[in-house]
């Protein structure tokens, strides 16, 4: 790099200004855009061309009208006086328009259904993000209940509170009726009320 400045210095004289300095290629503004001998077009525009080409390609409506236009070639070529007629019989002009119209029907027909199937990889690309977000969320749900249920099991049931309340009533009673109650018996006795 070193080298490049010396050179760089030696092109550019001492005390040169922005008005004198040799022009180069502007960094601040982009490139003006070039001439291309190859003509540009949009490749989604052709792709849609071809999709309503193969479209009308594949319709009934197409068939009947290139059979009407094949039967009146063959009438024209055959009920026209001669110097009207512009194929003769082994009709070689309308061979060569039915192979030209297959020769351009098949790569548009190609190009169409690899259109679609692009379409369909991106179609199931989104799906299958989809189904993972599905079964992602089926996940959390399903630890959610989980919980709740493992919650629900620590939470007092009516049955037990009535029980509880049995225990302090008798516990009540006792004192009233001037019995006293250990301790320890009265946690026993609760002990097996609760199993």
């Amino acid at each position: 790099m070193a080298p490049e400045r010396d050179s760089t210095r030696e092109r550019t004289p001492s005390g040169a200004t922005a008005a004198t300095r040799p022009r180069g290629p502007r960094l601040d503004q982009p490139r003006p855009p070039r001439r291309r001998i190859v003509p540009e077009w949009d490749p989604d525009a052709f792709g849609r061309l071809s999709e309503r080409i193969a479209r009308f390609l594949g319709t009934g409506r197409f068939i009947v009208w290139m059979t009407v236009v094949v039967i009146a070639w063959v009438l024209w070529n055959v009920a026209a006086p001669g110097n009207l007629r512009f194929d003769q019989y082994p009709y070689i002009f309308l061979t060569l328009a039915l192979s030209l119209q297959a020769s351009y029907a098949a790569p548009l027909i190609l190009l169409a259904q690899n259109r679609q199937d692009d379409r369909d990889r991106v179609n199931l690309e989104q799906d299958r993000k989809q189904n993972e977000r599905s079964i992602a969320d089926t996940e959390y749900l399903t630890r959610e209940i989980a919980a709740l249920r493992m919650g629900l099991g620590e939470v007092a049931t009516r049955d037990w509170i009535r029980s509880e309340l049995q225990v302090l009533l008798q516990e009540m009673d006792e004192r009233r009726d001037g019995r006293v109650v250990f301790p320890a018996e009265r946690s026993s006795r609760r002990d097996v009320d609760d199993r």
